[in-house]
């Protein structure tokens, strides 16, 4: 008896690459509402937050002496950047008094 022999396919294996870099980028990409912010990122404001934190802490002694002058030259350069990037907060204007143009 002759037997007959069958091929079979062979299963193909599934390799394992590394993602390309348009998959990477549209696997981390935002959805399509919009770029996400980069938490890690420092914006004006914080910046600011610095700047007090620095004051506040200058004030209480957190500093010893021979660090105040790190300090103290780390924030002169802080607020001279954040004069120059961000407009000056807006002052609180006293409310306008009303004089009394109307006669009796």
């Amino acid at each position: 008896m002759a037997t007959k022999k069958k091929t079979l396919k062979k299963p193909t294996k599934a390799t394992a690459t590394a993602p390309t870099e348009t998959e990477t980028a549209t696997a981390n990409s935002a959805p399509a509402g919009g770029p996400q912010p980069d938490p890690n990122a420092l914006s004006i404001g914080d910046l600011r937050n610095l700047s007090s934190i620095l004051d506040v802490a200058s004030t209480r002694g957190a500093f010893k002496a021979g660090e105040m002058a790190g300090v103290g030259f780390l924030y002169n350069k802080l607020q001279a950047f954040l004069a120059k990037v961000a407009p000056p907060e807006p002052a609180k204007e006293a409310e306008p008094t009303t004089t009394g143009t109307g006669g009796k």
